[in-house]
This record gives C-alpha cells, sequence and structure tokens, in this order.
C-alpha cells in the first residue's frame, strides 16, 4: 500500500484552486474566517454552517488531477466542500483535541458538514499528528448508503490508515453505488484477491441480470481473468 510522507503540505494546493475561482467577496470571506478559527476554534462551527451561503455550493472545476489522491481535481468536489476543508485545516488543534473537535462536528453536522470533515482528514499532516484517531468517522460514513458521504470517506486518509480489507470493500461499496472509482483514492495495484473475487462476483451477478458492468473495473476483473490462467 502506497503511504504518503506526513510531510506533505496539500492545503496549500487546495487553497489555490480555490481562490483562483472564487469571487473576491468570497475570497474576503475565506480569508476572514480562517484567520477566525486560527484564532478562535469555537467558532468554527458557526463558519462551516455558512460556508455554502458564503461563497457557492457549486462544482469545484478539475483541471489537472492534484497529485494527492482524492485531491480537489478529483470528481465530487464541490466549492463548500474545500471551503470548509481549509477552514478545518486552519485550527491550530493538534492530535487528540484535533480529533475530539473534528468527531464532534461530524456527529452534529448535517451531509455537506460531514464531508467537509471527511475530506479534510487527508489534509492533516504534520505537524497536527491526527494519526488513526478520526478512523471511526470513515468507517461510520462507509456504513451509509449516502455516495457522496462514501466517496468523501475513501480519500488518501482512508488508503492510509484502513486495513487493506476495510479500504476493499469501501472500493466495492462505491461500485454497488455506482460512484466512479476515479473520485476517490486511486484503488490499489490489482493484486489484492479479495477484492478480486468481490469484484469478480459482482460482474457476474451483473451480466446474469443482463445489466451493465461498470468500465472503470474492467481493468481489475483482466487481471483476476489472468491470474486464473496461470
Amino acid at each position: 500500500m502506497t503511504r504518503h510522507s506526513e510531510a506533505d503540505a496539500p492545503a496549500d494546493t487546495l487553497a489555490d484552486t480555490l481562490r483562483a475561482r472564487l469571487p473576491a467577496a468570497a475570497r474576503a470571506w475565506l480569508s476572514d474566517a480562517t484567520a477566525a478559527v486560527a484564532e478562535r476554534p469555537d467558532r468554527v462551527d458557526a463558519l462551516l454552517a455558512v460556508a455554502g451561503r458564503a461563497c457557492g455550493r457549486g462544482p469545484l472545476p478539475g483541471g489537472p488531477r492534484d497529485p494527492l489522491p482524492g485531491g480537489p481535481a478529483a470528481p465530487g468536489w464541490s466549492t463548500d466542500d474545500a471551503v470548509r476543508v481549509l477552514l478545518l485545516t486552519a485550527l491550530p488543534c493538534r492530535g487528540d483535541e484535533l480529533a475530539a473537535l473534528l468527531t464532534r462536528l461530524y456527529r452534529h453536522g448535517d451531509a455537506a458538514e460531514r464531508r467537509g470533515v471527511l475530506r479534510s482528514l487527508s489534509f492533516f499532516r504534520a505537524p497536527h499528528a491526527l494519526g488513526a484517531r478520526a478512523v471511526p468517522l470513515v468507517e461510520d460514513a462507509l456504513r451509509t448508503n449516502d455516495a457522496r458521504l462514501v466517496t468523501a470517506a475513501l480519500g488518501d486518509y482512508a488508503r492510509r490508515h484502513l486495513d487493506p480489507p476495510a479500504f476493499h470493500h469501501g472500493l466495492l461499496k462505491c461500485v454497488f453505488l455506482g460512484v466512479p472509482l476515479a473520485g476517490v483514492a486511486p484503488p490499489p495495484e490489482p493484486d489484492a484477491p479479495e477484492l478480486l473475487r468481490m469484484l469478480r462476483d459482482f460482474a457476474a451477478e451483473r451480466r446474469a441480470a443482463g445489466r451493465p458492468v461498470p468500465p472503470d473495473i474492467e481493468p481489475f476483473l483482466s487481471t483476476s481473468a489472468g491470474a486464473e490462467k496461470e
């Protein structure tokens, strides 16, 4: 499983991507809001709640894919997702305190705020030292049938911290929900027998029912077929 350095700073790339697309009034609001939560973390609840109204809720245009798996150019990101990520990464909290705050925001937030929390997890690198403390939030999102929550949960954080079987089940859930795998963290190399078996069984069921097989799982099926012939 590929792991990324905790020293990476992808929030800067996200900030550049977002600010280039926001009107002047929204950029000013975002600047003031991030400064506010950096000084007073207790203001984050109210600012997360109005992020969409202040900066917009439309899709965040793509452009070249960000080097961070599941990053801002990946399908499914909205402007308010990115705004909430920047608000959360501006928090001065660390370690257990940060994990407790994110957990509270996730538990009490609406669907959009929960997506923002889940999206933010991949952006907390050193010195935040979040580590695996937020894995329960990812696991909770993967138990839902909300395709947007599932997509948000399967970012680079999940890739780094979920056990491979749990990550594979998350990918399979995306396939069941019709979520393109391009919208989540890139799958591992197709050499995981259990994942290949699940995808092969899914494809067989679809074909037996006369339904199409999602094209983005075909590379896995080809790999599986080749392995069986050897």
